[in-house]
């Protein structure tokens, strides 16, 4: 048995996909301390800079004092902390402007968030949901549909016309659609707009996952405020840990849906709520989200945005730059092998990006994955790109 596992691993190996792990030293910042080593780092989804803010940590330490150091059980039976319901109340307070009778929920994890909201709403219905999901949603949401036990249907990446097709022969009770806002390997925004308009219009649910759109777009409460959507069919699901730079995930949606999954939802009855201390964090996290500290960040990772996307262009390097306007901006390289060069001749130059690889980008489509920061500067993403100019001219 340990010889095949080996086996397999020396394939992965081979096929330049076996993945490693870096060790840090430092908080998650613009530079960090990795493997022993000073690196700019653009690897990160802490896209406001707030995992390592002062205010931050300094509630953490006063969540700590005031809630111990865990919950001691789940949230149903009594792990569920003051801290958490007041994260929740602030949570639906940012989304009920979009949500008719807006309730939230915390989850450890988006990863659990997302099998609970799909798997809970086709519990919903048993043997009459149908689910609907995008092409090139997280990995996540393809596990929490399986999770789901129901008919799966894969549309092509923003693909209406296929997805209406697949509603308009669907003969399930129970319609679900579930989409990525910001796709996380291409920086590329959802057409959540017409996407929403079909949902109304053959009476399904609009399950959206906005891990890398939450706290960034719009006023900071996400998507939802970016394109001013209002619906009761959206179930919305945002993360804490990359933007909000803490931890954690939360489903917001009307009071009855959330009411539904906190009595149904296996991943979230089923397992130990956070430490009410993150909770108790993500206070002061949401505090500095909508004020005017927010603002002037996300203005500022926009400002950085521009910078880059102007100075590559559309390729560098032999590399193609996807039509993103988001903060993560993925080059495009092709072949495994090739990106995991270019990613260590980064390296060795003191920039750490990511080489990201099948089975989560598409075969031929390895990249390296530019995710820019309110935590850096105009000059540190000005060394980023003379760095790839760099490698464009080894590369002639």
């Amino acid at each position: 048995m340990i010889e095949q596992i080996e086996q397999r691993l020396a394939e992965l190996d081979k096929q330049d996909l076996l993945r490693h792990r870096r060790v840090t030293a430092t908080p998650c910042a613009a530079v960090m301390n990795v493997d022993g080593r000073t690196m700019l780092a653009f690897c990160s989804n802490d896209y406001l800079g707030l995992a390592a803010h002062p205010q931050i940590q300094h509630a953490l330490q006063e969540g700590v004092t005031l809630y111990g150091a865990g919950s001691g059980a789940s949230h149903l039976i009594s792990g569920h902390s003051k801290a958490h319901a007041q994260l929740e109340e602030r949570l639906a307070a940012m989304q009920s402007p979009y949500l008719e009778q807006a309730r939230a929920l915390y989850l450890s994890t988006g990863y659990m968030a997302n099998l609970a909201v799909l798997s809970g709403l086709a519990a919903t219905d048993p043997g009459q949901a149908e689910i609907f999901s995008e092409n090139l949603n997280h990995a996540s949401l393809i596990d929490g549909a399986k999770l789901a036990r129901c008919k799966v249907q894969v549309y092509p990446h923003a693909d209406l016309i296929a997805l209406e097709n697949l509603l308009q022969q669907s003969g399930a009770s129970t319609k679900i659609v579930v989409t990525d806002s910001v796709f996380s390997m291409d920086g590329v925004i959802a057409p959540l707009p017409e996407i929403l308009a079909l949902c109304e219009r053959y009476n399904a649910w609009l399950v959206i996952d906005d891990a890398h759109g939450f706290g960034v777009l719009g006023d900071g409460a996400g998507i939802l405020s970016h394109f001013n959507l209002r619906s009761k069919n959206i179930v919305y699901m945002g993360t804490l840990g990359k933007a909000a730079g803490v931890s954690g995930a939360f489903i917001a949606a009307h009071g009855s849906v959330i009411e539904w999954l906190v009595q149904k939802a296996r991943p979230y009855i089923y397992t130990t709520a956070a430490p009410p201390a993150l909770a108790h964090a993500l206070l002061t996290s949401l505090d500095i989200i909508c004020g005017a500290e927010g603002a002037q960040r996300r203005t500022h990772l926009q400002g950085l945005i521009k910078q880059f996307k102007t100075a590559i262009g559309s390729e560098v390097g032999g590399m193609s730059l996807l039509a993103s306007d988001t903060q993560i901006q993925p080059l495009i390289v092709g072949e495994n092998h090739l990106a995991m060069q270019l990613a260590a001749r980064l390296y060795e130059r003191g920039i750490w990006v990511p080489a990201i690889r099948p089975p989560t980008v598409p075969v031929g489509t390895a990249r390296l994955r530019v995710t820019l920061s309110a935590a850096h500067s105009s000059a540190q993403v000005a060394t980023l790109l003379s760095e790839l100019d760099g490698l464009q001219k080894k590369a002639a």
